[in-house]
């Protein structure tokens, strides 16, 4: 533990943390503290971390990291009761939990932030199958899904491009020496520019030999392709071979077969079949379920210690000696007629063990067959993708071991003859070696000779100028060849462009047949379209006329309608009205009391009746107000007086009560009631 946090501190105090934190500051920390410290070594992981926890809840917190730890494949210790105790430390910051955490993280930073990038654009967003129903979704999670398979074949370039070991100088000095080939082949260029020049026709000749170039390269594609397609026949008369192949075989079995054995196959297909799903399966799953029950009822029973294993021992030896005391009895009995049944039990018995065994054979070698199926399609898939070749089966690769070993047995002549040139060529080599040894052996001694005689290196000149005018000889030579060659060439294209002409002269001549008849077309197609023009400018013109018309009788039509509709609601209108005056005539001649209660005349000259006696009483309220109106106006200005005076009297007080005596005061009170009593 110790090791462990003190590598955790040394960590920590390293780029880019830096926190300054020694064994006993480290080991101090409170549980909020030391969940910030594990949240910045997350936050340097994935930058989406970067969160201050006090601001958040602990819930949330504790959420966020441990979605986190999954993504990069955080395994706590122990199992999964640890695991409930592991999320309960996380949320309250308990030391035994967060150290061995920032432990793992510290350990492996640089992989870790790797896998935090890459599980931001691989973790795929899990769809509803309900909505991806809908075409836009579906289209939308394709496209999403090929994103992904983009992103991981461009990041698995990358990767292979870092780790393939090409470094910056290396490319440099390749570029260098490329841009000293590229000025050494301009300068060679320019050379064979200026020998070119001297001679006559020399565009002429360059345009011919550049043409003749294009045409090599063409022929080069042509003469490619051409293999490319020899190569598809070969495949495709493979491919048909194989297809007859397997055809042949096919009718051959059919031809074979008879409908009594195709159903009996059949039956025996459907009987296999119907063992396994109503017998097997069903056992099978039966055994499985009591089995998962057995093991709950295990799992959910308290753990037992060595006396309850003592105890279940002993129980499980009585009930055995009650079992064997039971068979015994059984046997005393020794019934017959139970006898032949059990035999006939245990010989039920022994043949469903073996229709089981049988039937698991039988299972096992389908799915053997499957598997060797899928890996020989693998691998014919391997191979095919290896060399573009299929893989050959029956008599193709009988033939194909034939032509193997005529190949072999020419391989060994070969490779025999090679030998034999090895050996001679060795033999030559030695006697080169000796034939120069011997020349430098005269050589030396002409030079010897040469200085005795006082001639030194007449030899040597001797040479250098027979090799001086062999050089030039051979130089004379080439330019002849050359320039025999261009002529050659230059006649080879005049004819090549001459049997160009003949072939191309009938075709020229179609050509300007067609040239003529194009001309007479195009006459007669401007004619049809000045036609066309004219017609369609008077059919323009009638249409805007009928359209101008028709607007006009539109809009007649719906002055009409209004005028229809004005006319329709003043009808209803009187209707209504007169309804109405004919029902105040009925309830008026009515002799009924009620009915000319109803009436709307009645109900006026009641509302009337209302109305002036409402006004009598305002008229005589009117009066009274009226008669009333100057003893209150005088009312109103004496008690507007009234309060000017207390008013007046509240300032004199405040002003005198600083200045004059008690004596004064008093003096002034009394003048100021008489003044009140005779104003009242």
């Amino acid at each position: 533990m110790s090791d462990q946090i003190k590598f955790i501190v040394d960590n920590l105090n390293k780029e880019p943390f830096r926190k300054n934190y020694n064994l006993i500051t480290f080991d101090s920390l409170e549980p909020m503290q030391l969940l910030q410290v594990l949240n910045d070594v997350l936050a340097e992981i994935d930058q989406k971390q970067v969160v201050d926890i006090r601001e958040e809840m602990p819930e949330q917190t504790a959420k966020r990291m441990l979605s986190l730890l999954g993504i990069l494949k955080y395994k706590p210790p122990g199992n999964a009761t640890d695991m409930s105790t592991f999320r309960q430390g996380l949320v309250i910051g308990s030391k035994p939990v967060i150290y061995p955490v920032l432990h793992w993280l510290l350990q492996r930073t640089n992989e870790l932030k790797k896998r935090a990038y890459l599980a931001r654009f691989l973790i795929k967003l899990e769809v509803p199958s309900e909505f991806l129903q809908d075409e836009t979704v579906a289209d939308t999670n394709k496209q999403y899904e090929d994103l992904m398979e983009a992103f991981k074949t461009l990041h698995k370039e990358c990767e292979q491009l870092k780790t393939s070991g090409f470094s910056t100088a290396e490319i440099r000095r390749d570029i260098s020496a490329m841009e000293e080939e590229k000025d050494q082949l301009i300068k060679r260029v320019e050379r064979l520019k200026k020998r070119v020049e001297t001679v006559q026709n020399h565009q002429r000749m360059l345009k011919i030999a550049r043409q003749l170039r294009v045409e090599k390269e063409r022929e080069e594609f042509l003469a490619q392709q051409k293999q490319e397609q020899k190569n598809q026949l070969f495949h495709a008369v493979q491919r048909l071979q194989r297809i007859q192949n397997q055809l042949k075989s096919m009718r051959h079995a059919a031809a074979d077969a008879t409908p009594e054995s195709l159903m009996k196959r059949l039956e025996e297909e459907i009987k296999f079949n119907s063992y396994m799903v109503t017998e097997k399966f069903p056992k099978e799953l039966e055994n499985k379920k009591k089995e998962l029950h057995f093991l709950q009822k295990v799992v959910s029973e308290p753990a037992m210690g060595h006396s309850d294993l003592l105890e279940l021992e002993s129980k499980i030896s009585e009930i055995n000696t009650q079992i064997n005391q039971l068979i015994e009895k059984k046997m005393m009995r020794n019934e017959p007629i139970e006898g032949k049944l059990s035999l006939y039990r245990q010989q039920a018995s022994i043949i469903s063990r073996k229709k089981e065994a049988k039937a698991e054979e039988l299972q096992e070698a389908k799915e053997k067959l499957a598997n060797l199926e899928r890996e020989v399609s693998v691998k014919t898939n391997q191979t095919r993708e290896f060399d573009g070749t299929e893989v050959l089966k029956g008599d193709e690769f009988k033939r194909y071991v034939s032509k193997l070993r005529s190949k072999s047995t020419v391989f060994k002549k070969k490779h025999q003859i090679i030998a034999e040139f090895q050996a001679e060529f060795g033999l030559l080599q030695r006697t080169e070696e000796l034939l120069k040894q011997r020349h430098e052996n005269i050589q030396h001694q002409l030079q010897t000779i040469e200085e005795k005689r006082g001639i030194s290196g007449y030899s040597y000149t001797q040479e250098e100028l027979e090799r001086v005018s062999a050089l030039k000889s051979e130089v004379d030579e080439m330019k002849g060849r050359t320039l025999d060659d261009m002529s050659e060439m230059v006649k080879k294209l005049n004819s090549l462009v001459s049997e160009k002409k003949s072939a191309l002269a009938p075709i020229i001549k179609e050509l300007r047949q067609l040239r003529q008849k194009c001309q007479e077309l195009t006459q007669e197609c401007d004619e049809k379209k000045s036609q066309y023009d004219s017609c369609a400018a008077g059919l323009e013109s009638n249409r805007s006329k009928l359209e101008q018309e028709v607007r006009g009788l539109r809009e007649e039509c719906l002055q009409e309608e209004s005028r229809y509709h004005y006319t329709n609601c003043m009808i209803k209108n009187l209707e209504v009205q007169l309804h109405r005056a004919t029902d105040e005539m009925k309830a008026y001649v009515s002799s009924d009391q009620q009915e000319k209660r109803k009436a709307i005349r009645e109900q006026y000259t009641k509302n009337i009746a209302e109305q002036e006696n409402l006004g009598k009483k305002l008229r005589e309220k009117q009066k009274a107000v009226r008669e009333s109106h100057g003893p209150n106006m005088k009312q109103a200005k004496m008690w507007h007086d009234f309060e000017q005076l207390m008013e007046c009297k509240k300032q004199c007080f405040l002003k005198q009560q600083s200045q004059t005596s008690i004596g004064q005061r008093n003096l002034l009170g009394t003048n100021i009631s008489c003044f009140e009593d005779t104003f009242i």
